[in-house]
C-alpha cells in the first residue's frame, strides 16, 4: 500500500507539471490521481441498471441515450434545450473538468463516450477526457467502485453550440462551401462495400469519394483501449492527407463508430479541422430527395440481401 502511495504521489507531481490541459486519455492511474487532486466531474454513459450495480465513486449517471437521437434517425442532435437541461443536472459549466466512463466492452463501446465528448466539447466544454478502456480497465487496476449513486448541485450554465467540429448534411452535399473535404468512412468493410446497412438507413452504400477507415483498427483486438499514440499514427497514416484549408469529415451509420475517428484524429493527433456528420449515413439516406451513393448494391442484389437478412431473422438461416 505504501509503494502505491507513493506512485500516486509521484503521479500527481507528473501530472500537476503536465496537466495545464486535460489529456483527452486518461488510465486508470491517472484519473485516480485526479479524483484524489482536483475531484473532476466523472459522467457515466452506461445504463441506469448498470450504474445500479457499480459505478466509479463519485460518478454521476448519464447514460448515453440521452445524448442520442430518435430511434429513426439516433445520430440526430440533441435539441439544445435538452442538452442545456442535461449539463445542468449533471452539475456543469465551461470550467467543469468532465471523465466520461463507458463499460469497456469493446471497441463499439468506446465510440459512445467518443460522442458525449464530441457533445460535451461543442457546447463550449474544454477540460474533457476520456477513461481509457472505460470501467473494466479500472476494475482491473484493482480500484474501488461503489452502488452509491452521486449527487451534485445542479449549475445554469446556458451553452451555445460550436458548429467548428460539426458537418451537416447541407455542408456534406455542398462539399463543405466549395473547399472539398476528405471523406473518412469509419464503418466496417461490409458497410462500406455496400453489402450491409443500418436498419433505419434507406439505402445501402457510402457517400461518393469516401474512404474506409474502421474505427475498430484504432484499438488492439479485443480491446476497448485505444492504441498508443504512435500506433495510432500508423493507423491513421492510410489516410491521404489534407490539402492546405481542407477538412476532414468523419461518418458512418449514427454517428458512434465516426465519434471515435474524429477523437482519434482531432483530440490524440491533433489533426485540425476534423469533423464529425453526427447523422451520417442514416440521415444521408432519409433525404426527402435521394442524395447520390457510392458501392450502392443495384436492385437485385438489395432484393437478395433483403431475402437473407429476413431468412436469418425467422428461419434462423446464415446471417447475409
Amino acid at each position: 500500500m505504501r509503494r502505491f502511495l507513493a506512485y500516486l504521489l509521484l503521479l500527481a507531481g507528473a501530472l500537476g507539471a503536465g496537466l495545464a490541459a486535460a489529456q483527452p486519455l486518461l488510465t486508470p492511474a491517472e484519473l485516480q490521481v485526479l479524483r484524489l487532486t482536483r475531484e473532476p466531474r466523472i459522467i457515466d454513459t452506461r445504463e441506469p441498471a448498470a450504474y445500479a450495480l457499480q459505478h466509479l465513486p463519485g460518478a454521476v449517471s448519464a447514460p448515453y441515450g440521452r445524448w442520442r437521437g430518435p430511434a429513426t434517425n439516433p445520430g440526430a442532435l440533441r435539441p439544445l434545450p435538452e442538452l442545456t437541461a442535461l449539463v445542468r443536472e449533471l452539475g456543469l459549466t465551461p470550467d467543469t473538468h468532465a471523465v466520461i466512463v463507458y463499460t469497456g466492452v469493446d471497441s463499439t463501446d468506446f465510440g459512445s463516450a467518443a460522442r458525449v465528448y464530441w457533445t460535451l466539447k461543442s457546447l463550449g466544454m474544454t477540460e474533457l477526457s476520456i477513461l481509457n478502456g472505460g470501467l473494466n480497465a479500472w476494475k482491473a487496476a484493482s480500484l474501488p467502485v461503489t452502488a452509491q449513486p452521486a449527487t451534485v448541485a445542479p449549475s445554469n450554465w446556458q451553452p451555445a453550440f460550436n458548429p467548428r467540429w460539426l458537418a451537416t448534411q447541407d455542408e456534406v452535399k455542398g462539399g463543405l462551401d466549395g473547399q472539398g473535404a476528405v471523406l473518412v468512412d469509419s464503418r466496417p468493410a461490409p458497410f462500406f462495400q455496400g453489402k450491409k446497412s443500418h436498419g433505419a438507413a434507406k439505402a445501402a452504400g457510402t457517400l461518393p469519394g469516401a474512404v474506409n477507415l474502421d474505427s475498430d483498427l484504432f484499438f488492439e483486438p479485443g480491446s476497448a483501449a485505444l492504441m498508443d499514440k504512435a500506433q495510432l499514427t500508423a493507423e491513421a497514416g492510410t489516410l491521404a492527407p489534407p490539402r492546405p484549408g481542407q477538412p476532414t469529415v468523419a461518418f458512418c451509420n449514427t454517428g458512434h463508430w465516426a465519434a471515435t475517428d474524429w477523437f482519434v484524429l482531432s483530440e490524440v493527433l491533433g489533426q485540425h479541422d476534423v469533423k464529425l456528420y453526427p447523422g451520417s449515413m442514416v440521415d444521408w439516406s432519409q433525404a426527402a430527395t435521394p442524395l447520390p451513393m457510392a458501392n450502392e448494391p443495384g436492385r437485385l442484389a438489395q432484393l437478395r440481401h433483403q431475402l437473407l437478412s429476413w431468412s436469418h431473422r425467422n428461419l434462423g438461416t446464415k446471417a447475409p
